[in-house]
């Protein structure tokens, strides 16, 4: 597992699940400063980081390692396999290798506008939902086609979420990130 900032420097976070202002409603993680996922996928998203670069643009993440036990809790709240990982088989974020992002600009941070905010559990955020404004379409098929190009997988639920494939070559971890961040070190 590797630190997301450490190794593509200009990534912007907005690790939501640090804060009270997502779904739950509630602080899931106790730090927002710093996430994880595995090697393969940081140099995919490393290429992905690059060509939004020259746009001018930069990757925000939301969320990518959760911990199996906040898996659980989520579950708990939403048992809905369309938006929340069933704990009984372990999820993309477990493993490290799913990520919740978005596009901004670089020079300001502000988001590209992709018609919903993250976690929202309705039509709307579907991957194929097309009765949104021109633009909003076109930021969502940037998303898409950089992320696909570079290996990733969309969830159709979920304009925001992408997988790397083969999951279960990965172990569900359940690890706090305070110990992950000191074994990256």
């Amino acid at each position: 597992m590797i630190e997301v900032r450490t190794a593509i420097p200009g990534v912007e976070y907005d690790l939501r699940y640090a804060t009270r202002s997502n779904f739950t409603g509630e602080k899931l993680y106790k730090s927002g400063k710093y996430t994880f996922l595995r090697s393969a996928v940081i140099e995919a998203l490393m290429s992905v980081q690059e060509e939004l670069r020259q746009k001018k643009l930069t990757l925000k993440i939301f969320d990518a390692y959760r911990p199996y036990t906040v898996t659980k809790k989520m579950w708990g709240l939403i048992h809905d396999e369309r938006y929340v990982a069933d704990p009984s088989k372990g999820s993309g974020h477990n493993r490290g290798i799913a990520v919740d992002l978005t596009i901004a600009d670089a020079s300001t941070g502000k988001e590209l506008n992709m018609g919903t905010d993250f976690d929202n559990f309705t039509d709307t955020a579907h991957q194929t939902f097309k009765y949104l404004p021109a633009t909003v379409l076109e930021n969502r098929m940037l998303l898409k086609n950089l992320m696909e190009q570079y290996g990733f997988k969309a969830l159709e639920t979920e304009w925001w979420h992408y997988s790397w494939p083969n999951n279960h070559n990965y172990e569900v971890l359940d690890i706090d990130f305070k110990k992950l961040k000191k074994a990256c070190h």
